[in-house]
């Protein structure tokens, strides 16, 4: 069913919002209409280009938020936090996160964007991962962007330890998943 400019228009506002580093051409195969249809609509309702758009939330200062680990350790960019409950960051994987014969990201790197993802989350001034139980659910290759989202599930205050869940995302699809068992100092 094609949608009139209006509905289209609504959806598209409502999309970027739920995910601001969705691409145009993403944004033209979710709605069926051309990438120049796309950028006319996102023109007219001043919407900023995918670049511009990730610029802005990454100016969201987190220096004063983070407290467990310098923001230069978190691996990925963090682009949303609320300490002790949820967290996301974005790595472009590159030459360099990837193997020379496959172009396949290294895990190494998936599990550290999501470990530091795990600590940083953490509103304490020491947070160690205890445990963590992982699965890689797609190889992620050079060029993808990968989001990654952590969701504090519990506290437990006696015991000084967190749970954390961390999925990691290629535009929609699950390529890592996480459980984290977090140490801290003070629940």
């Amino acid at each position: 069913m094609k949608r009139n400019k209006r509905e289209r228009q609504a959806l598209l506002t409502e999309t970027i919002k739920e995910n601001p580093f969705i691409t145009d051409e993403e944004l033209a195969d979710k709605f069926t209409v051309s990438v120049q249809t796309i950028r006319l609509d996102r023109l007219e309702l001043s919407i900023p280009e995918l670049r511009e758009r990730i610029k802005n939330v990454a100016e969201k200062n987190f220096e004063d938020e983070v407290r467990s680990l310098p923001l230069e350790e978190v691996i990925g960019e963090i682009i949303d936090m609320d300490l002790d409950n949820s967290a996301i960051s974005i790595l472009d994987i590159k030459k360099e996160h990837v193997f020379k014969r496959n172009q396949i990201a290294r895990g190494h790197h998936l599990f550290a964007q999501a470990n530091s993802l795990a600590v940083a989350v953490i509103n304490d001034e020491l947070a160690l991962t205890a445990k963590a139980n992982i699965r890689f659910t797609r190889s992620v290759l050079e060029g993808e962007r990968v989001v990654a989202k952590a969701k504090v599930i519990s506290i437990d205050e006696e015991k000084g330890r967190t749970l954390v869940e961390v999925t990691s995302f290629v535009n929609s699809e699950i390529v890592f998943k996480g459980d984290f068992e977090m140490y801290r100092s003070h629940a």
